[in-house]
């Protein structure tokens, strides 16, 4: 899990220490889904400028300049490419015919077989997620085509964003979480990759009062909000997958879950959950997406093993499982 957030000020209203504040808090309201580094994007005269540091998000200051029309940030969590060597977090620099940072929320797995099969070069950069770069700098442009292609020949769970060097945001929805605002009034988009995240961001900044309404986005979507705040619109094909070693298919929902609880078994450890207690919360009956939820906040993790501990009994628990919560 790796979280998304940002926000795009299409009218130029919003006071600088406002947004400042809001890409501070976003930041640190995404840290429930990692802190093995955090970095944003934006743009400063005319470039694309990114800073990441191997760090939690509360141990960095962000300070965007004033002036700046939108930020496109990152919270990691490190599943592959070691965090200490910068490079390998996210925001990546990207160059088609314009110039592009790129974030990823997601496990992508066939990028040693792209570069296996020459699809795209060799990289020192060890993060699946580069993939994504490379594909679109071999289209040599940066538009809906270009991210359709790129989306379609990835394997994996994700979610995207792309910030160009003229501010604009693309959003690229696969199977893993977004939640855009609109907030009219005030001339500005936010987004996060849970509405937890939103929600805890906002009220920070007492910005939940202020009226707002959610965009819709679906899987397979891909969405350009420019400079003025126009949003246009395309699609890609979304993948269903049944497993890692085996093919994909578009016609089996059942393959759908199975990818997602292979992700869940994969991961879990490294938010310090062991695999043998998400096997126990899917038997139990929880679905990929709660227990998911639980891995972000492990109190919701305890409650929920506590009960099985009930249903299942004290021995079995204990034993099985330690006893631990």
């Amino acid at each position: 899990m790796c979280a998304l957030f940002g926000w795009l000020d299409y009218k130029g209203i919003v006071p600088y220490r406002v947004l400042k504040k809001l890409t501070q808090a976003l930041a640190n309201a995404a840290e429930e889904r990692g802190t093995d580094a955090a970095g944003i994007s934006y743009v400063h005269d005319g470039k694309i400028t990114i800073f990441k540091r191997a760090k939690p998000a509360h141990k960095i200051h962000f300070n965007a300049p004033d002036g700046t029309k939108a930020v496109m940030g990152h919270t990691r969590l490190a599943t592959q490419g070691d965090r200490k060597q910068n490079y390998n977090n996210h925001p990546f620099a990207g160059h088609a015919d314009k110039e592009f940072a790129f974030a990823h929320n997601g496990v992508l797995w066939n990028d040693k077989d792209l570069r296996k099969d020459g699809t795209i070069p060799k990289t020192y950069i060890d993060t699946d997620s580069y993939i994504g770069v490379q594909l679109i700098e071999k289209q040599g442009k940066l538009d809906f085509d270009s991210l359709q292609y790129m989306a379609e020949t990835v394997e994996g769970n994700f979610t995207f964003t792309v910030l160009d060097q003229t501010n604009s945001l693309y959003i690229i929805k696969g199977s893993n979480p977004m939640y855009l605002l609109h907030f009219e009034t005030i001339g500005l988009y936010i987004y996060a990759s849970t509405e937890t995240i939103m929600k805890k961001a906002l009220k920070q900044l007492g910005l939940h009062k202020f009226e707002n309404k959610q965009i819709d986005t679906a899987e397979g979507d891909i969405l350009r909000i420019d400079r003025n705040g126009k949003i246009t619109r395309s699609q890609f094909e979304p993948k269903l997958y049944r497993s890692k070693y085996m093919s994909w298919y578009d016609d089996d929902l059942s393959s759908y879950y199975s990818m997602h609880e292979e992700i869940l078994l994969a991961y879990c450890g490294c938010c310090g959950v062991n695999s043998s207690d998400v096997e126990l919360l899917l038997e139990y009956g929880y679905t990929c997406d709660e227990v998911e939820d639980m891995l972000a906040d492990q109190s919701l993790l305890r409650e929920a093993l506590r009960d099985v501990k009930y249903i299942y009994g004290e021995d079995i628990y204990e034993n099985c499982y330690g006893g631990a919560f």
